[in-house]
């Protein structure tokens, strides 16, 4: 997930090619396939393995994780949404019509989603140790 969301960075903050737009899309799938696999492993350690979910409904850290784990998916929306707009160029073999403001948004929101997937190991960290745990 973080690799396919570092790629995406690199590559809105290079020039926009034919290839490069594909791989943008391509690694943005990948993203969105992974954050999917990482939602299911994460519902069936919470509800059937580890410590169980009483364990995690108590801890402020697990709670705090799962909000930014949705505001992340929540903020992905707009990049996800302008590559797949960028489709139909796709298909006819040109290069997207994105202005250079647009590219720079896609890209702090990009960022901002690396830099709370960082704060989201920190707290499952915290979590997985018992800090933080209430009740």
């Amino acid at each position: 997930m973080v690799a396919a969301l570092t790629a995406e960075l690199v590559l809105v903050r290079s020039a926009l090619t034919v290839e490069s737009a594909r791989r943008i899309v391509r690694f943005d799938a990948a993203y969105g396939i992974s954050a999917m696999a990482l939602v299911v492993v994460g519902l069936l350690r919470v509800f059937h393995f580890e410590k169980g979910a009483e364990y995690y409904f108590r801890s402020a850290p697990f709670i705090a994780k799962l909000t930014l784990f949705a505001i992340v998916g929540l903020i992905s929306i707009y990049p996800t949404r302008e590559f797949l707009s960028w489709r139909k160029s796709l298909r006819q073999g040109q290069v997207p019509v994105v202005d250079a403001d647009r590219l720079r948004s896609i890209g702090k929101v990009i960022h901002w989603e690396l830099a709370l997937i960082a704060l989201i190991l920190l707290l499952a960290a915290l979590a997985a140790r018992g800090i933080g745990h209430f009740g």
